[in-house]
């Protein structure tokens, strides 16, 4: 699986939606709440070049926020970005 790391906020709905996808998808995260951390918070901004949460990255880049997360989703192009290999049956 891929390091994932997300932005968050304490308050913001979005990033509660995002991690909840990623729970759901069993993926594990390294989260940085920049709640009361403005160094984090700019650290943030400088990585990702937007001011909003979440900010989601793996491996290193820049997946995009809660939007980009779920469209991503949709279209199943999220699993193979965050390294989930699908399961064969039979």
């Amino acid at each position: 699986m891929n390091k994932v790391e997300i932005y968050t906020k304490s308050y913001c709905p979005y990033c509660k939606r995002a991690k909840e996808l990623l729970r759901i998808k069993g993926v594990s995260f390294v989260e940085y709440d920049v709640t009361a951390d403005p160094l984090k918070e700019k650290e943030m901004q400088q990585r990702s070049g937007r001011q909003t949460v979440p900010e989601i990255f793996i491996d290193g880049v820049l997946l995009g926020g809660c939007s980009e997360l779920f469209d991503l989703d949709e279209t199943g192009e999220l699993d193979g970005r965050l390294g989930l290999k699908a399961q064969r049956r039979g």
